[in-house]
């Protein structure tokens, strides 16, 4: 009992004396409920003492600062991982291929996993793949232990992050991840550590030093993780084919979903609404069409209804100036003939783009498939 002080109510005496007696009755069995929550209590009293001291909740800071030797130290780790991540350009070869391989063959899901720093970068990873067309999510292994293995199908690929090829929670759940008919593709530092020498593939993501200055935190390793990790995503998304329009499927949301998933066909005018007239209308009753239809503009057509031209305000202007007779001209004479079109399929921002870079307000939609 007394090490259970030692160790959770380091500097909080008075309340390891209120919650003695509950952690003794709890661990005797009387109550279980009253001993948690002393527990968590002389926990959280336990973390503000221990690690952060009792200045506080942050490390002391040393006193002087100076600007110039922050601005270093920046440039200095955008330095060093600028370097890991060119450092991966040579080990690129025929393993990067079999592991983009193994995820194009994949007719489950891809599953990624790593602990701690690995595994933010792998939820990273997991929601980049699963957004450029293949499904994919992130288990964390120590949840994996205990239950959410289940998640696992004999058609996953694994792709395992470590930064030591031996983490504990990664082996632990090893012998499941490579039962038969289940691969396992991951990132790794030492090539002959135990998640090494188990993988189909292994993709070697050392770094020569970390950006911190102890060379301790992981910085460099996990830029090149990430950066080796959307190499996977990229290359395995161009094999597959995957379009403008696969990732607004994937992305419905926001003004990216509204411009990748909206088409013509979506927001043109139709039936009533659109101006028509033939070639051999009076330009006065073209005129009129445009009036009744409020496009500033009419179509020219023919008896089949295929388009011969069109006919906007900006063509009146240009009749007027040329002083022609309203009551005698027909559309045929002064339309703008074989004008730009679109296919109504064709997506709505690529069809702005083309009004735009060739400076016209009107843009007939043809269907080309009906006759």
């Amino acid at each position: 009992m007394n090490e259970l002080f030692n160790f959770f109510g380091l500097h909080s005496e008075p309340l390891i004396e209120k919650h003695r007696e509950a952690i003794a009755g709890g661990r005797n069995g009387r109550d279980h409920r009253r001993f948690c929550a002393a527990v968590l209590a002389l926990t959280a009293v336990a973390c503000r003492s221990a690690v952060c001291g009792r200045t506080g909740y942050h490390v002391q800071m040393k006193t002087s600062f100076d600007s110039n030797r922050i601005v270093a130290r920046g440039r200095a780790v955008l330095t060093t991982e600028a370097e890991a991540i060119n450092a991966l350009l040579p080990r690129l070869g025929t393993e990067f291929a079999t592991a983009c391989q193994f995820i194009l063959d994949c007719k489950g899901r891809l599953i990624v996993s790593g602990m701690g720093k690995s595994g933010h970068i792998g939820n990273k990873l997991a929601a980049t793949f699963a957004s450029t067309g293949t499904p994919a999510f992130f288990v964390h292994p120590g949840e994996a232990s205990h239950g959410d293995i289940g998640m696992l199908t004999a058609q996953d690929v694994v792709l395992a992050i470590s930064y030591s090829g031996e983490t504990d929670e990664l082996i632990t759940i090893l012998p499941v991840i490579k039962a038969p008919g289940r691969t396992v593709n991951r990132h790794d530092r030492p090539s002959d550590s135990t998640l090494a020498r188990t993988s189909s593939v292994v993709l070697d993501v050392s770094v020569a030093i970390e950006a911190c200055p102890l060379n301790l935190a992981p910085t460099a390793s996990t830029t090149a993780t990430l950066a080796l990790g959307d190499a996977l995503a990229v290359a395995v998304l161009e094999a597959r084919g995957f379009t403008e329009e696969d990732f607004a499927r994937s992305h419905p949301g926001g003004s990216l979903g509204r411009r990748l998933l909206l088409h013509v066909e979506d927001v043109m005018h139709s039936g009533d609404a659109l101006p028509l007239v033939t070639p051999d209308t009076l330009l006065r009753e073209g005129l009129k069409e445009m009036t009744r239809k409020r496009l500033g503009m009419t179509t020219i057509v023919d008896e089949q209804r295929h388009l011969l031209g069109v006919f906007t305000d900006g063509d009146l202007r240009r009749a007027l100036d040329k002083q022609i007779d309203l009551h005698a001209t027909l559309m045929g004479e002064v339309m703008t003939a074989n004008p730009k079109r679109v296919a109504p399929r064709m997506l709505a921002a690529a069809a702005v783009h083309l009004m735009e870079t060739h400076k016209i307000t009107v843009l007939p939609v043809v269907d080309d498939n009906k006759s």
